[in-house]
């Protein structure tokens, strides 16, 4: 571990442990870009405390918990929450946004349901957001208009819109597709709740109708809709459906490690 592990706090450090971080502690571009992509590769996108009933909470701490100590995922009003706890212990400035998600939208336009991150490092703003299930950049994105910002083997770019504020586009088989919108207007960490109390409750929500959990793997990415896993690699996609209960859990902490207690 580097030795400036020591100038943040211990469960700072903690939270740089769980995403498997273990570089340099400097609120660089370069660490911005190591630790998101870090994070997307080690916490899930999950719902999974929706469909249990299990009441959500954005407090920091009970975030910290869920995240950090019990190793479980959430999503982006939890994940991007915490994940800005992260930057600015480090020493990061950031600014908290509200973004309307249009990929996948049967009627558009859609609300504004998504928090995302507009991180500074080096006298540069970008674009972070750590609290997508699906493919979205793995790494931050220079809040700069028109440029394409490939990352391996994806394309993105960010274009001007007279309403919709910033419109995030992404390359897919040669065209240009909406991902998601968002205008610079700071929020606060409680602006968020009203939103995400629709997404756990309302009946119309994506996030009350199935299981969804997804993590980028060094190889590809594992994908849980409902029942049916899904596994991909360089050497093809394995599909699956667990047989019991017992297996389904077994196949969580498998390919995403959530873990629940035996009770629940």
């Amino acid at each position: 571990m580097n030795n400036n592990i020591s100038g943040i706090s211990t469960r700072a450090a903690a939270y740089l442990k769980r995403i498997g971080y273990d570089g340099e502690v400097e609120p660089t571009a370069a660490m911005l870009a190591r630790i998101q992509e870090c994070h997307i590769h080690h916490v899930p996108y999950e719902n999974l405390d929706i469909l249990n009933s299990v009441p959500l909470s954005l407090k920091l701490e009970d975030l910290y918990d869920k995240i950090v100590v019990r190793r479980r995922g959430g999503y982006c009003f939890e994940l991007n929450a915490l994940f800005s706890w992260l930057l600015e212990e480090i020493g990061f400035q950031v600014t908290h946004y509200f973004a309307r998600f249009w990929r996948d939208e049967p009627n558009p336009p859609p609300m504004r349901r998504h928090h995302i991150l507009r991180v500074e490092a080096e006298g540069i703003s970008y674009l972070c957001d750590v609290g997508v299930g699906g493919i979205v950049p793995v790494r931050p994105l220079v809040l700069k208009e028109g440029i394409e910002q490939p990352l391996g083997n994806e394309c993105y770019r960010l274009d001007p819109d007279p309403f919709f504020g910033w419109m995030l586009c992404e390359r897919k088989n040669g065209e240009w597709n909406q991902l998601y919108s968002f205008t610079e207007e700071p929020q606060l960490l409680q602006d968020y709740a009203m939103a995400s109390y629709w997404c756990e409750h309302a009946s119309e929500s994506i996030f009350t109708q199935t299981a969804m959990v997804f993590i980028r793997t060094p190889e590809g990415r594992n994908t849980v809709s409902g029942d049916e896993f899904r596994i991909f690699s360089s050497t093809g996609v394995q599909t699956f459906v667990p047989s019991s209960p017992e297996t389904y859990r077994e196949a969580l902490n498998t390919y995403f490690g959530i873990s629940f207690p035996a009770s629940d």
